[in-house]
């Protein structure tokens, strides 16, 4: 199997997983696809069978490959792959353009997970967790027109839903949230090539982050899970990843909501 176009290795054993691990995250090689041999690995980034090893080592105990006596080594079905370890964490960073079916699964789990976190949130919110969501929430609003500030606004996209998980001020969600949060990064910085498609949409998606904050800062847990759940379905379709469909229920207004 080829492995051209791939890029030059230099380092040890953990770069070298690091890179394939990225190749396999961006769907290079599709589950139950064979994996590149030993030896050819050996040959095309002129390391030595250990350093290798060592490398296809780390791949296998983050299950995104297996490796069978008589069978070789073929990559495993993306249900296997540990998401949650530290190191996959890793190995996402910066990742631009994640495998299609990863980005599904992803946002599959934050879609049914992060309006709870929201709701969470709104019930255990503190002046600091406020600050952090309006500081996120400002930097949105002044970068989302400027096609020159499109990376800070990846950035304030991803610190105000990392400023929802601390908000829970629940030690499980806290920590998933660090976990994902490499994820998330990939999934926004993925849907990039794409803004000409939805930058209309974005007056939208910030008057949808905007529900959110204001749910929390009024302590209504349903209209944060709400609009929290409303968030992400518009998320989805801007980035492609469901079609569209009609809308839900309107968002409680945190003035309506219990509180």
């Amino acid at each position: 199997m080829t492995l051209d176009g791939l890029p030059p290795h230099r380092g040890g054993a953990e770069e070298l997983a690091r890179l394939l691990a990225r190749a396999l995250l961006a769907g290079r090689w599709q589950p139950g696809a064979a994996f590149p041999r030993e030896l050819d690995l050996c040959a095309h980034f002129d390391v030595s069978r250990n350093q290798v090893r060592n490398a296809l080592a780390s791949l296998t105990a983050t299950g995104l490959i297996e490796r069978t006596a008589g069978r070789g080594t073929v990559v495993r079905e993306i249900n296997d792959w540990h998401l949650l370890d530290p190191q996959m964490s890793e190995w996402m960073v910066g990742l631009t353009h994640p495998d299609p079916q990863l980005v599904r699964e992803i946002f599959a789990f934050r879609y049914s997970a992060e309006p709870v976190v929201a709701r969470l949130a709104a019930q255990a919110v503190e002046t600091q967790d406020l600050e952090r969501l309006e500081s996120a929430f400002q930097g949105m609003t002044r970068t989302a027109t400027d096609p020159e500030a499109r990376s800070l606004h990846v950035e304030y996209d991803v610190a105000f839903h990392d400023a929802i998980y601390l908000a829970s001020h629940n030690l499980v969600w806290r920590q998933m949230g660090h976990l994902l949060r490499p994820s998330i990064i990939a999934l926004i910085q993925g849907s990039q090539a794409q803004v000409h498609q939805f930058q209309a949409g974005l007056e939208d998606s910030l008057d949808r982050h905007g529900q959110v904050l204001e749910a929390i800062r009024h302590r209504a847990p349903e209209a944060a899970e709400s609009a929290a759940r409303e968030v992400l379905r518009r998320t989805a379709i801007d980035l492609g990843i469901v079609t569209d469909s009609p809308l839900q229920s309107a968002t409680a207004s945190p003035a309506d909501a219990e509180g």
